[in-house]
Parts: structure tokens; C-alpha cells; sequence
């Protein structure tokens, strides 16, 4: 009787580290920005201001950096589809 799943190579389509990675940078940067406006606004006594205001900021540039590494990407893989169909022959 088989109770685990026979193993299987991760190939490149299944990227799991990739994408557990780019979740920790997304919510460690916006824990960073909170922490940072916390200690902002103990300094200088505007409560919540500095807090939202650097949350939303790191939130807007992680959804902008995500963006440039999906375009980035895709055009890396449109790139190398497109080398592929070159060089197969007809």
C-alpha cells in the first residue's frame, strides 16, 4: 500500500521557491515601512500618519516591482520561444 505520491523532479514550470520568495519580500518590506512609520510617529508624536502613509507607499512599490519582473519575465520566455521557432526547421 502507497501512502505518499512517487516523488517528481520540479522543472521550471513549477516554481515554488520562486514564488514563496517573492511572498516573504512582499510582506517583510510592508512589515519594514510599518515598522519604520511606527517609529516615526513615537518620534514625533503624529499617530497613525507616518504608519499608513509608508504602508501604502511600500505596498504601491511592491505591486510595481512585481510588475516589472512579470514583464521582464515574459519577455525573457517570449524571447526564447521566439529562438525556439527559429531554429526549427519547416
Amino acid at each position: 500500500m502507497k501512502v505518499l505520491a512517487p516523488r517528481r523532479p520540479i522543472n521550471s514550470t513549477q516554481q515554488s521557491g520562486q514564488t514563496l520568495g517573492r511572498g516573504m519580500d512582499f510582506a517583510l518590506v510592508i512589515l519594514v515601512f510599518l515598522g519604520i512609520g511606527y517609529g516615526l510617529d513615537r518620534w514625533l508624536d503624529t499617530k497613525p500618519l507616518f504608519m499608513v502613509g509608508l504602508v501604502i507607499f511600500s505596498v504601491i512599490g511592491q505591486f510595481i516591482k512585481m510588475y516589472f519582473e512579470y514583464t521582464h519575465e515574459m519577455q525573457a520566455h517570449e524571447a526564447e520561444r521566439a529562438s525556439k521557432r527559429v531554429g526549427r526547421p519547416s
